[in-house]
């Protein structure tokens, strides 16, 4: 039996960790082409923590709790879906809500959780793969043997990005701030980490690369990053700025952009499409899924929060001392 409400994590209004709080609220009823989720697990990203502040409003018609992805068991068919099944296991890929008992997700947004992981690990699964599959393999076009330059190594988005770089046979280069994260990041699977605290992330990558370069630069920073990244980018490589950490305006020499023959892009996940994301879905169940058993990926948590303890979780998000993700129980 399906409840009238659930419990859920609410912005009470914008401000610190502590304006989540634990609220019931009525269960979502899935509208055509969705289906609606019993959430065991939901991950937390930095942008539910941009939303909780103010900065960071979810898309017109998408509900203000915050959570971007979940794993679950689907409990109800909207119309006209017909997979995911009833009863199957998946993780799901959402525009918000994600941080409550249950969510309405887009079928063309589900992915099934794979069996070698636990519904916890699949939970943290959609947001950092659909991100790093999107803007490294499509938009960067990242093949094997080429170098992969990834800001924020030990975050979810390059914990995530070490692992399907090696899996896909590129060389990868990470940026963290501190000896453990980067120690971390080598024990991913990282040929090279830079604490960027320590030393210069150009000077560090043009040396690892005989002067060449990275091919793929994923940056996370923005600000006076750019400019840095069109230093360390090799000719014709491509930089996808996924985020602005650091700030997001940049001044820029296009010299070097034009003789380097470089493609600088940027993207957000949330606003695109269902199309859009039931496309990259579709890409990652065809390309990645086979290898979380063919290779034992398993991606990287840092830590469990019960529901009811989101502020926890974001106190930890906002302290930068994760590595890899954290994780919503409810």
């Amino acid at each position: 039996m399906i409840p009238q409400t659930m419990t859920a994590a609410e912005i009470r209004e914008p401000g610190p960790p502590e304006v989540l709080h634990a609220v019931q609220r009525p269960v979502p009823r899935p509208p055509a082409g969705e289906v609606l989720i019993q959430v065991a697990a939901a991950g937390v990203n930095r942008p539910d923590v941009l939303q909780r502040r103010g900065m960071y409003a979810p898309p017109p018609g998408i509900t203000d709790i915050p959570g971007l992805e979940v794993a679950g068991e689907v409990v109800l068919l909207g119309d006209s879906v017909r997979e995911p099944a009833l009863g199957t296991k998946v993780c799901a890929l959402v525009a918000g809500g994600g941080y409550a008992q249950y969510v309405s997700a887009p079928a063309a947004q589900c992915l099934p959780a794979p069996p070698s992981l636990t519904l916890e690990e699949a939970a943290v699964l959609p947001e950092t793969f659909f991100t790093v599959w999107h803007n490294v393999f499509e938009r960067g076009r990242l093949r094997s043997g080429e170098t992969l330059l990834v800001h924020g190594g030990a975050s979810g988005i390059g914990t995530t990005a070490i692992l399907l770089g090696k899996a896909f046979g590129a060389r990868v280069i990470v940026t963290a701030g501190t000896p453990e994260k980067c120690a971390a990041c080598r024990e991913l699977g990282a040929d090279l980490a830079i604490n960027y605290r320590e030393a210069d992330f150009v000077e560090a990558t043009l040396r690892a690369t005989d002067g060449k370069g990275a091919d793929v630069i994923l940056d996370m920073v923005g600000g006076d990053y750019v400019p840095r990244n069109i230093a360390a980018a090799s000719v014709e490589g491509r930089i996808a700025i996924i985020a602005t950490q650091g700030g997001s305006k940049a001044e820029l020499d296009l010299r070097p952009l034009m003789l380097k023959r470089l493609t600088l892009g940027a993207s957000t996940l949330r606003a695109q499409p269902v199309a859009n994301k039931g496309r990259i879905a579709a890409a990652l169940r065809q390309e990645v899924w086979p290898l979380f058993a063919s290779r034992g990926l398993k991606p990287v948590i840092h830590a469990r929060f019960p529901l009811t303890d989101a502020a926890g979780a974001h106190r930890l998000m906002e302290s930068d001392e994760h590595i890899g993700k954290i994780v919503l129980l409810t």
